[in-house]
């Protein structure tokens, strides 16, 4: 229930604060060329709240539905306007700056995911270093030569400091179909470069999460050695004779490499005696261990009432903190929304070809949940996951599709190139072209969700 409503809440925030801010744009740059603005609405739908400001009275208003947002501004086509008035009409204005006004919504979208990364980028985001884990045998990495334990340095001669980095970058190459050099190194610092072909990989598998699955490579798995911590009171790891950093050696006869196993030992053996060979103080000593039996989300299992002990810095060398100067950073969060932008458009191209599936299309309810976990990382993962959206709302916003800005930069596009605007009947035969086509893409992306919410 908490998760349902945290995922209500970011969503509603993050598509408040968008919106705004897209709407935002038409709205100043309007007033910028003296156009006259009615309304700015955030939603549709049923008024929530509303409130007049300013000389023109405009009406600032919260609707019911948080799924989009408008400027209402003075225009002869949308009512009578008077004489006087007519000069801060937008149909009044010249085609340059009702080219502008229009665009200016997707483009402050870009501005906000500029923004977003650069204050990422400054932070900084402390990230797992490329360390490969499991090769799997005969897969496109292991015909590269790549094996554990070895860590990316870099793809096509780009440094990759950390596997979020390394992840972005097989995301784009994959999408573009390449073929990439990567430099790894070993634990001795023994450099070598290998060549992968990722146009093996279809972007569906990507898009379910599968990347790294397909080219068959792992992420290092950091183990907590089986080594006891605090002990509870009265509990089965104090009765049996545990004491603080004993290393438990083997259960059973089964050596025990992790405290992940030794957990598993416990707690699928409950009110059951296990003979454990623990390590302690250089001498091995043999400890008979019944774990207590507990009910754990309607299932019984063990639990001997012991934490793990980890050393001050046991992982330090596996993370690595990513930040740069203001300015670097700055560059960067440009060049990562350009990377952005070009992705969308590149994946939205594969599938008006066939390359890839609509299943992809993710709808309100999928991104109220990548928001809910997003908000439930950390302010930083947050603005991450805001930077995407705000990326993508400002590319389909761009396209050319009547109700949408891009359909209205198409038509100001086509009126100077003919000399004069396009007219109402085919305005409005666009118009029914782009409801037909909102509510397709709308409908399949519901549909998706509903099946992802099934399983």
């Amino acid at each position: 229930m908490i998760d349902i409503v945290q995922s209500i809440a970011a969503f509603i925030v993050a598509l408040g604060v968008l919106i705004t801010f897209h709407e935002f744009g038409h709205y100043w740059v309007a007033r910028c060329f003296d156009v006259k603005i009615l309304r700015f609405s955030i939603g549709f739908g049923r008024t929530v709240y509303k409130k007049s400001f300013g000389k023109d009275s405009t009406e600032f208003v919260i609707a019911a539905l948080p799924l989009g947002g408008y400027v209402k501004m003075l225009d002869e086509r949308e009512g009578d306007v008077t004489e006087e008035e007519l000069p801060r009409s937008f149909n009044y204005k010249p085609l340059w700056q009702r080219f502008s006004i229009v665009s200016a919504g997707p483009v402050f979208n870009f501005i906000f995911a500029v923004f977003a990364y650069w204050i990422i980028f400054v932070v900084g985001v402390n990230g797992l270093r490329p360390i490969i884990g499991e090769v799997e045998p005969a897969s496109i990495s292991d015909n590269a030569g790549l094996k554990a334990g070895q860590e990316i340095i870099s793809i096509n001669d780009t440094q990759t400091l950390s596997w979020s980095t390394a992840i972005d970058m097989l995301v784009n190459h994959t999408v573009n179909r390449d073929v990439i050099n990567l430099v790894v190194a070993d634990k001795d610092g023994l450099r070598q470069r290998v060549e992968i072909d990722l146009s093996q990989i279809s972007i569906d598998q990507m898009a379910e999460g599968k990347l790294l699955e397909a080219i068959g490579l792992g992420i290092i798995e950091l183990k907590v050695p089986a080594i006891i911590g605090e002990i509870l009171p009265d509990g089965a790891a104090e009765k049996s004779g545990l004491r603080q950093r004993d290393e438990i050696v083997s259960v059973n006869g089964v050596a025990t490499q992790s405290w992940h196993q030794w957990v598993d030992h416990i707690r699928n053996n409950p009110e059951k005696n296990l003979s454990v060979e623990v390590l302690r103080s250089g001498s091995s000593v043999n400890i008979d261990v019944i774990p207590d039996s507990v009910q754990s989300d309607g299932v019984t299992v063990g639990r001997i009432g012991a934490a793990a002990y980890v050393a001050d810095g046991l992982f330090d060398s596996y993370f690595v903190l990513e930040s740069y100067s203001m300015p670097h950073a700055f560059l960067k969060s440009i060049k990562k929304t350009w990377e952005m932008s070009v992705l969308t458009l590149r994946v939205l191209g594969r599938m008006l070809v066939g390359d890839a599936s609509v299943k992809n299309l993710s709808g309100p309810i999928s991104i109220a949940q990548y928001a809910g976990q997003s908000a439930g990382i950390g302010l930083l993962a947050f603005f991450s996951f805001m930077a995407i959206v705000s990326v993508s709302l400002g590319v389909l916003n761009l396209l050319p599709v009547p109700l949408l800005d891009g359909g209205h930069l198409m038509y100001y596009l086509i009126e100077a190139v003919i000399g004069k605007p396009v007219s109402e009947a085919m305005q409005m035969l666009g118009q029914q072209i782009g409801i037909v086509l909102l509510l397709g893409l709308m409908s399949i992306a519901f549909y998706n969700d509903i099946i992802r919410l099934l399983g």
